[in-house]
């Protein structure tokens, strides 16, 4: 079981654009969308309830939102069916991505919530660390697939892996962060890996460089 995603937005075609875009980065995940009222723009409260209990697998559903009155549905929605559900105060389409990885790598419904705030676990100590310098030569960098596909190829990886270009620094696994490094094609990013299997996780992330972000 996996945690599902719900987009809940005043436009059909944003929350099912958005959708559409998740799912293609966590292809296990149901994501749904729950998108305008009456055929125009709003939020209809028994869409986003039918959209929640559709992507309920057992394992808790993520709801994100686009503006004030959605929350306020998706909140009455998420109170009104069985489960662990969470409504998050999150960017929608960075947060939507980023919160789907997280629940195709098997993140519990917290760890995905997190993920689509942008949260990411403490830093190690340089002095615990192995460090490699990774070429990105593929076209666009470490932007929104690539970067997915960087989180996804690290889990279950026993490691805490972190990525530095320039002065910042982002969790390998959290997309958000990847995407804040402005990373483009051709730039050069130090990968620093952890933990007892700091080895593979730096194998892994050199062999996905290798293979363009398999693009």
């Amino acid at each position: 079981m996996t945690v599902g995603l719900v987009i809940v937005s005043h436009s059909a075609k944003l929350a099912e654009g958005v959708a559409e875009l998740a799912g293609q980065m966590a292809p296990d995940v149901a994501v749904r969308a729950a998108g305008g009222a009456n055929g125009g723009l709003g939020t209809d409260f028994e869409a986003v309830t039918a959209a929640i209990e559709a992507a309920q697998s057992g394992a808790g559903v993520v709801v994100l939102f686009d503006l004030g009155s959605a929350q306020m549905v998706a909140d009455m929605a998420a109170e009104s069916v069985d489960g662990d559900v969470r409504v998050v105060d999150a960017p929608l389409v960075e947060g939507a991505v980023a919160a789907a990885v997280a629940a195709q790598g098997g993140g519990d419904v917290s760890a995905v919530a997190a993920a689509a705030e942008g949260g990411s676990p403490e830093p190690v100590a340089a002095e615990d660390t192995t460090t490699i310098e990774v070429v990105l030569t593929n076209e666009i960098g470490l932007h929104a697939r690539p970067a997915a596909t960087l989180a996804r190829e690290l889990t279950g990886v026993d490691a805490t892996v972190t990525v530095r270009f320039g002065a910042a620094s982002a969790d390998a696994r959290s997309v958000l962060g990847l995407l804040g490094l402005g990373a483009r094609g051709g730039d050069t990013v130090s990968v620093s890996a952890s933990g007892p299997a700091a080895q593979e996780a730096l194998d892994r992330v050199r062999a996905l460089a290798e293979r363009n972000f398999d693009e």
